[in-house]
């Protein structure tokens, strides 16, 4: 599948993947190179290809979600989908062979390990929950991220935040209480993926916090894609081994079966898992460059974050509902309520964050500062 704190408050979970690439991280050790860091190193004409790369490949993550389903493709129990999903991060190894490139130590990389076992239970809940709620609940829901990291940040790592970025999260929390009311007249089966939406985000979110904490050491860091590739790789490895060790043995009942039933063609199945893949790898790419290039870095993404719901709700209501599914595709004054409350609240917070950080770091221009002034004495690992 997107979906990815500044490192001073806490707004690195602005993206729709995780900050072990699946969703695309950004650097939290970001060098300017000598550059002012509010300027786009991009031509106008990159910048807007790579923003719009960018809100489609989000938007088209939840909606190919549900074709999945729709082609049979989405039982809960085999989780094939998420082979497909975390092949683009497992990737990232290949860039990283080289004789010169310098590793952490064992203890981190275990570590990091670990964190990927946490976010494989996450991510798996998220898109479980988005075949079973939808794309619009599923992208509603899953803007939360950006406050839950706030608040993890803020219990585990210290983080301070002000009046406003408490206030977007308040404003986020609202907009997911209209969401859950609304959802509980559209069935069991829309409830039940409300539910791993809401906590497999907070978890995810949590996998952000402890991953800054092992990409934040002083001496023993890992970089973004050692990160992105050891992450991924484990992922990548478990779900492959469950295929082998529970799917296959169940193929004709898990996979087989229901692709008859939904009339889906090999090739049609292998075009919608090969697309599901391409739109993670591209997404990855496009929200790093978007956190180290464009003006205001992580709040720009955020903003496209709430553009990528908005568009994921006009386009579920005008293409699937009626077509796929039941009413949970569908418009409902409820849902664009929902919709408002939470992106107005994550575009808040978003901003506030980042004049705190201008406020507060005013020389590093939008506000990413060397890690090591606050975050080397972390021990949250």
């Amino acid at each position: 599948m997107e979906e990815e704190a500044s490192k001073q408050t806490v707004d690195n979970s602005l993206h729709s993947q995780h900050i072990a690439c699946a969703d695309g991280d950004r650097d939290v050790n970001r060098e300017t190179d000598g550059q002012n860091a509010d300027i786009s190193s991009l031509s106008p004409g990159v910048a807007c290809a790579n923003a719009g790369l960018f809100v489609l490949s989000g938007c088209s993550q939840p909606l190919l979600m549900t074709l999945i389903k729709n082609a049979g493709f989405a039982d809960p129990s085999a989780q094939l989908y998420m082979v497909f999903y975390y092949i683009a991060p497992a990737l990232v190894i290949f860039s990283l062979l080289s004789e010169h490139e310098v590793w952490p130590s064992k203890k981190t990389i275990l570590q990091a390990c670990g964190i990927a076992v946490w976010d494989i239970v996450a991510t798996s809940m998220n898109y479980t929950g988005a075949s079973l709620a939808g794309p619009t609940i599923f992208s509603i829901v899953y803007s939360s991220v950006t406050v839950w990291t706030a608040i993890f940040s803020r219990v585990f790592l210290g983080r301070s935040m002000n009046v406003w970025q408490w206030l977007g999260v308040v404003i986020v929390f609202g907009g997911l209480l209209v969401t859950s009311t609304d959802s509980l007249n559209l069935g069991e089966e829309v409830v039940n993926g409300l539910m791993l939406v809401i906590f497999g985000s907070a978890a995810h979110s949590m996998s952000y916090v402890m991953s800054e904490g092992i990409m934040t050491k002083k001496d023993q860091r890992l970089s973004i894609p050692q990160n992105c590739a050891v992450q991924g790789l484990v992922a990548l490895l478990f779900f492959t081994v469950w295929q082998l060790v529970y799917t296959v043995p169940r193929f004709d009942e898990l996979v087989r079966e229901p692709m008859q039933k939904a009339g889906t063609s090999v090739l049609y199945g292998a075009q919608i898992l090969f697309l599901f893949t391409l739109a993670n790898f591209i997404h990855s790419i496009t929200f790093y460059v978007i956190l180290k290039d464009f003006l205001g870095g992580s709040t720009s993404a955020g903003v496209m974050k709430g553009l990528q719901a908005v568009l994921v709700f006009v386009f579920t209501d005008r293409v699937y509902c009626g077509r796929i599914g039941g009413p949970e595709m569908c418009f409902t004054e409820s849902k664009l309520m929902s919709l408002i409350i939470v992106v107005g609240g994550v575009i808040l917070f978003g901003v506030a964050t980042q004049r705190k950080q201008q406020r507060d770091f005013p020389r590093e221009g939008d506000g990413y500062t060397m890690v090591e002034r606050r975050t080397e004495d972390s021990t949250l690992l």
